[in-house]
């Protein structure tokens, strides 16, 4: 069985053509590096607009049956940027550990990064995960919360995620 794992990008430009989505190409690229199992994405480019976030998220998790849902752009404090209202709206339960640890890792490198909203939730077995837009943060934020991602995804009853453990290790508590 292929994985599935959505890549949704909120930006006006890039899904106006305007220019290349970087962004969602970095966040393939990270998972093509970390994960050993077949997988395939689930991708589209979408304007800042709450209910077409609210929609592609909604379809990636319930009809496309994505376990995993990786968002990018769309978390800052302006006016068009609302993926973490879209994110909550769609989600029973919230995972805010997810962009507790990612703000923490980014204030590394950049002063500006408590001014994003990142968050983490689920809606029945997918898990969906806010990144910001640059695609440098992008694998940042990935590096320090991936760890955690494939046993969440156990704990949904989703697929199995096997990763490159040379690449990055991911948690898993022993069984008993």
């Amino acid at each position: 069985m292929t994985i599935k794992i959505g890549i949704l990008t909120m930006s006006d430009r890039a899904s106006a053509g305007v220019y290349e989505d970087l962004s969602g190409k970095a966040i393939m690229d990270t998972m093509n590096d970390y994960l050993v199992s077949e997988w395939e994405s689930v991708y589209a480019v979408i304007p800042d607009d709450q209910e077409l976030i609210e929609e592609a998220l909604k379809d990636m998790a319930d009809e496309q049956e994505c376990c995993l849902i990786v968002t990018t752009g769309g978390t800052g404090p302006a006016k068009r940027d609302i993926t973490p209202e879209a994110t909550e709206a769609v989600c029973q339960k919230m995972m805010p550990g997810f962009g507790e640890l990612m703000r923490q890792v980014s204030l590394k490198y950049v002063p500006t990064a408590i001014l994003s909203r990142q968050t983490a939730g689920i809606r029945g077995k997918s898990l969906i995960i806010n990144l910001p837009g640059k695609p440098k943060s992008i694998r940042e934020c990935l590096d320090a919360v991936f760890p955690a991602v494939p046993y969440c995804i156990d704990l949904l009853e989703g697929p199995f995620l096997e990763c490159d453990e040379e690449v990055i290790k991911p948690f898993r508590p022993k069984q008993k």
